[in-house]
């Protein structure tokens, strides 16, 4: 009590966060001004960093390993971002409709994916991808088509990746859009049944105005998961890199050839392109506020 007592007295409150600036400037300031430091040298971790200038930069921009995994990053995020939130929005709205049997059963499963944990579910999707003794190609046979080499070959590798992030995500931002939907007042709705509008009408013309700030969020933060995406690429892998993310290919020159250089230049580039990717979407929604 004395020395709250002696802070009131002094008019000190900065000393009450110091502890934030500290692990802020320990654990996220240092490590972002370091990485950008070492991604302008060649350095293995053991001996001193040898400075290369824009080498790393320029390897990185001939590397056909970046170059796919970047593109497989872009085709990740754009499936993400358009599944997740039709997907997430539909459930949110069949679990807030009064018509609906089952409620808390139909909770339960549809959060029951964000429960568990990723890697372990990479592997049971492995199983049910597999070309051999997978359930999905023998629900494929069974329909009369042809088993799929979903693993083995770089033209359906992505597909389970994107699939299990897909399934992944969709109950945590069914709970963020099913808030959302909580906080619209039934008073517009039933305006708009006495004014004759059908359910699609209130929709299209109600809940999604309504929602376009949380769906703007979520959008922003399936970008900035997706681009970060490294258990569902790495666990699922295929072929070279046929459906390798960006941050997989980060961790693999960082921690398993140690061209931590290298590495940082690309993460540094990471950094960029979520900076413009978030700029834009900002720019995009303050745009549409104007209108």
């Amino acid at each position: 009590m004395k020395v709250m007592k002696t802070l009131k007295k002094y008019k000190a409150p900065y000393l009450f966060i110091s502890p934030f600036f500290i692990l802020f400037f320990c654990f996220q300031l240092i490590p972002v001004v370091w990485t950008f430091y070492i991604s302008f040298t060649e350095w293995n971790g053991l001996k001193a960093p040898e400075w290369v200038g824009l080498d790393n930069f320029r390897l990185m921009f001939n590397d056909y390993m970046f170059r796919d995994a970047f593109l497989n990053t872009v085709f990740y995020w754009v499936v993400s971002v358009v599944a997740v939130i039709v997907i997430a929005l539909l459930i949110a709205v069949s679990i807030k409709s009064p018509h609906l049997k089952c409620r808390k059963a139909f909770q339960t499963i549809a959060f029951l994916p964000y429960v568990c944990a990723s890697v372990a579910m990479g592997l049971i999707f492995m199983m049910l991808f597999d070309e051999n003794a997978g359930l999905v190609n023998a629900i494929l046979v069974a329909l009369g088509g042809e088993k799929i080499a979903w693993l083995s070959s770089s033209r359906f590798a992505k597909i389970p990746v994107v699939l299990l992030f897909v399934w992944r995500s969709i109950p945590w931002f069914t709970i963020i859009i099913y808030s959302g939907l909580l906080n619209i007042s039934n008073e517009y709705y039933e305006a708009a049944t006495v004014d004759g509008a059908n359910v699609f009408q209130k929709f299209w013309k109600i809940t999604i105005p309504l929602l376009k700030n949380i769906l703007f969020f979520c959008a922003l933060t399936i970008t900035i998961d997706t681009w970060k995406m490294f258990n569902e690429s790495m666990t699922l892998s295929g072929p070279g890199t046929s459906n390798m993310s960006l941050f997989q290919l980060i961790y693999e020159n960082g921690f398993q050839t140690f061209k931590l250089g290298y590495a940082s230049s690309l993460s540094v580039v990471l950094i960029l392109i979520l900076l413009i990717i978030s700029m834009i979407q900002y720019k995009v929604r303050k745009s549409d506020e104007g209108i």
